[in-house]
């Protein structure tokens, strides 16, 4: 009766030793499985980041060339506007000649 208990005993020793060893390669596993999609998350982060760089540098790049444009666009418009200005005192001046001469015959 001894020996069938002992083993009765060592074959459930044995089956929990084994459903240990199970759970402990299922753990390990799903170790391996995080550091794994962590590593992946990691990558995925750094690439948006990049990307983000990348997207801002073309904002900056962009926001320059507006910049300079709009600078020249000033400086035509200025031109125009004095341009303008010349031409309305001329006939202003013009206009006042005329009247000077047509007031002194």
């Amino acid at each position: 009766m001894k020996i069938r208990l002992l083993a009765i005993s060592a074959l459930l020793a044995l089956t929990v030793s084994a459903c240990g060893d199970d759970a402990a390669k299922k753990a390990e596993a799903a170790k391996a499985e995080a550091a794994k999609v962590a590593k992946e998350a990691a990558q995925k982060a750094e690439e948006a980041a990049k990307k983000a760089e990348t997207a801002a540098g073309a904002a900056v790049d962009a926001t320059k060339e507006v910049g300079k444009e709009m600078v020249v666009k000033a400086a035509d418009a200025t031109k125009e506007a004095a341009d303008a200005t010349k031409e309305a005192a001329d006939a202003t001046k013009e206009a006042a000649d005329k009247a000077k001469a047509a007031v002194g015959k």
